[in-house]
């Protein structure tokens, strides 16, 4: 087994990875990457200062696809349109999502990277088929239905223990609190450790750390313990009987059992960042979209009916992956570009989900939005994310309990974006808490 996790202080003494970045650029300011090319949106300065949507309006009304020839990244094609997209990632034997090919993310790796994590979103058929069933069922409409209640009790447990009158934030107080819990839920995770997976998932979704060797370093230390640990908690489980937890699932299942080292932590980092982050920063999206749009806000308070299609507008509104990146596997032509074989397209679900052909109005909130469903912020096709269903049944939770308490929230302080071209949401919104 692996260094045990008292061997493994790194995660009780490093800084957070916001933090180790910023200081990293306070120190070394000429050290911060350079984009030269005016569609090179993998600079992460756009998004921290939300200023991304008219770069890509613009390279939609141009066409699908658009080649960056150079960037600290590599070259690649950045693929804009919602139709694009879709058909895309409906020939994955031809577009991969393999980590051999290059993985997820815009991120190029090094050449001969120890750094290599593989997972089942990032593996192709027929090994991606056989590991997404086995925590499939960890997800399904009878898990959601087991689970429910449990939710419900704790999202109404931290609402009720939100200060009135005060100016708090939103993201550490109820953000985090409520997806930490989950994934600790999900993992059958020690409770009184459960922050460190909020710690872990900082560190696995900021692509933008790779880019500085030292914090990559830092990066790829701190993960390792996170498998530690895990290997720990998977040493337990072996013993026991089989449950509900995603550990045990895959402890007996035969296409996760024999994982090497890195395709467990791959697969800790899937399953950590996207229950994580993407839950996570929708429910300080929702905040946020109600602040900017007080008409839907009202809309929602005199209508709880409208809440499940509020949700599937808020994640649209939100999107709170940027991108997925896949890697042709061979020669081909698409919508009229010369694709070689090797290219890297990276699949802006951002910009998919502000794409007027398909959503009327689409820089608006709007949660009567009849089509908010079309949205592609859990991606299309075989590698449409697993915990879809969850990740909806917490944001429904969350607002028929803000509902019930007639809660209204207002922005209230200082609101700061994740500093990011991956994971796209909030790091701190300080609001005060009303009733309507």
């Amino acid at each position: 087994m692996a260094t045990k996790v008292a061997d493994a202080p790194k995660w009780r003494t490093s800084p957070t990875a916001h933090e180790a970045l910023q200081a990293h650029f306070r120190e070394h300011p000429e050290s911060k990457p350079s984009h030269p090319h005016p569609y090179d949106v993998s600079r992460s300065d756009i998004y921290v200062e939300d200023r991304w949507q008219p770069i890509f309006a613009e390279m939609r009304a141009k066409g699908p696809l658009h080649y960056v020839p150079d960037s600290p990244v590599g070259p690649y094609w950045n693929v804009v349109q919602h139709k694009a997209i879709q058909h895309v990632e409906a020939l994955p034997e031809l577009y991969s999502s393999s980590w051999e090919h290059g993985g997820i993310t815009i991120l190029e790796r090094e050449e001969g990277s120890e750094f290599e994590l593989p997972m089942f979103i990032a593996m192709d058929r027929p090994k991606h088929t056989g590991q997404r069933r086995t925590v499939a069922p960890a997800f399904t409409p009878a898990e959601m239905t087991r689970m429910a209640d449990e939710i419900r009790k704790r999202t109404a447990e931290v609402l009720d223990g939100l200060p009135e009158g005060e100016v708090f934030d939103w993201v550490d107080r109820v953000s985090i609190e409520l997806t930490t819990g989950m994934l600790a839920i999900l993992f059958d995770f020690p409770w009184k450790d459960r922050h460190l997976l909020t710690y872990w998932s900082d560190y696995a979704g900021d692509t933008e750390l790779a880019l500085v060797r030292e914090i990559d370093q830092l990066r790829y230390e701190v993960l390792h313990e996170m498998a530690a640990y895990f290997q720990e908690l998977w040493a337990d489980r072996a013993s026991k009987e089989p449950g509900h937890d995603l550990i045990s699932m895959m402890i007996h299942s035969p296409a996760m059992n024999q994982m090497s080292p890195q395709e467990f932590m791959g697969n800790l980092v899937l399953l950590i960042v996207g229950g994580n982050d993407t839950t996570r920063n929708t429910m300080s999206g929702i905040i946020h979209g109600f602040d900017k749009f007080p008409d839907q806000r009202k809309l929602f308070e005199e209508n709880p009916d409208l809440i499940p299609n509020a949700v599937q507008e808020c994640i649209r509104y939100q999107t709170p992956l940027a991108h997925m990146r896949r890697t042709a596997t061979e020669d081909s032509e698409l919508f009229g570009q010369q694709i070689k074989k090797g290219d890297k397209l990276v699949l802006w679900y951002l910009s998919a989900n502000r794409d007027d052909t398909v959503f009327e109005n689409p820089d608006k909130l709007d949660i009567t939005r009849d089509n908010a469903r079309r949205h592609l912020a859990f991606g299309y096709g075989v590698h449409r994310c697993v915990g879809a269903r969850l990740a909806e049944l917490q944001l429904k939770i969350l607002l028929e309990e803000m509902h019930k308490r007639r809660m209204r929230v207002h922005v209230a302080g200082d609101v700061e974006r994740v500093r990011a071209n991956f994971v796209h949401g909030f790091r701190k919104l300080e609001v005060e808490v009303t009733r309507f």
